[in-house]
């Protein structure tokens, strides 16, 4: 193959959900995104909050849709034989703003160039262009098999149901209301030894409260293993809903280590140590449990870090006693309790 050829690629990609400190909630977002030679493309867009279009949550015909118009099987959605790349996580309005790309057909290939941030119907490549990326040339091939797999099943499809089990039965009703919120589906149950294997395949995770006995973690994990489901399990660290929610996004993760920019969290010693695979904005936040077991929310940090590891001093006062570290990206969660 030529070395002007990019490969093309997708793989699972989400936008991660989150309560906020203000009782809100971000949604969380699984989606399908594309592997350029071997990185997601969206890594190359520095502090984006966005999705592809691929989104898995969308109803069939309209995920058919999208995938129709990659393949140039219908008429550009914007002007200048322009296609959405990424758009808001929240809504499809181009006024949030969207990455745009020309795609066009050069005999057998796709060409996907003069990618811009756009928030109306038309691109000031000028002042909103983003010159560093791009152009991609694909070989056809390689590109309309990736996108038919999406359509014709081929293509793997991330499990975002959340079994949780526990005896704080209040803490559990909160946990599975901020998950649902946010688009995460979730039952309770005090006992999954006679759940259907097929119900127990719908399940992508499952969280444990403190309370649950080691023979009772057993039991779950044999009726699972018997269903043959491969799920993550998750220890709840503290009786916090917006810790919980954290460790479960993570739990849902299940990409491999190359696809995500958040790859390290470390809390020990009063600082954070947090490694990145490129540029992208980070948030942590701290969330403590004082002597009579009251939740307190520290927010810590939040910037813009490049490639590689930092170390980031913490407040004292916001990581004292039993406390627990969250850091984020728009598409990576990492929990980590503060070492004592």
């Amino acid at each position: 193959m030529s070395a002007e050829y990019a490969a093309f690629g997708l793989a699972p990609a989400m936008r991660a959900g989150e309560v906020l400190a203000d009782g809100g909630y971000q949604v969380h977002r699984d989606f399908v995104d594309f592997i350029v030679d071997g990185r997601p493309l969206l890594f190359q867009l520095t502090d984006l909050d966005a999705v592809s279009p691929l989104a898995s949550d969308v109803p069939p015909a309209i995920f058919t849709a999208q995938v129709r118009s990659l393949l140039l099987e219908t008429d550009p959605p914007l002007k200048g034989g322009r296609y959405v790349i990424y758009g808001c996580p929240e809504c499809e309005d181009l006024a949030c703003g969207a990455v745009t790309a020309v795609i066009q057909q050069d005999g057998a290939d796709y060409i996907w160039r003069d990618f811009a941030w756009q928030t109306d119907e038309h691109a000031d490549m000028e002042r909103n262009g983003y010159h560093g990326i791009g152009p991609f040339r694909f070989a056809g091939a390689e590109y309309r098999a990736a996108l038919d797999s999406l359509v014709d099943g081929t293509a793997p499809v991330a499990g975002r149901r959340v079994l949780l089990i526990g005896a704080r039965v209040a803490i559990l009703a909160k946990l599975a209301a901020a998950l649902r919120a946010i688009g995460i589906g979730a039952d309770i149950t005090g006992d999954a030894t006679h759940v259907p294997a097929d119900e127990l395949r719908g399940y992508g995770a499952v969280a444990f409260g403190r309370a649950v006995t080691p023979a009772e973690r057993t039991a779950v994990q044999a009726a699972f293993d018997r269903a043959g489901v491969d799920v993550a399990y998750v220890d709840g660290l503290a009786p916090v809903v917006p810790l919980l929610v954290a460790q479960i996004e993570h739990a849902l993760d299940r990409r491999p280590a190359e696809q995500h920019r958040l790859t390290r969290l470390v809390a020990a010693d009063g600082e954070a140590g947090i490694e990145v695979t490129s540029p992208c904005r980070v948030r942590l936040t701290a969330y403590r449990l004082d002597r009579l077991n009251r939740n307190h929310t520290h927010e810590l940090f939040e910037g813009v870090l490049e490639p590689g590891r930092h170390r980031i001093a913490l407040d004292a006062k916001a990581v004292k006693g039993e406390s627990f570290v969250v850091a984020r990206t728009t598409g990576s969660v990492l929990v980590e309790a503060m070492a004592r």
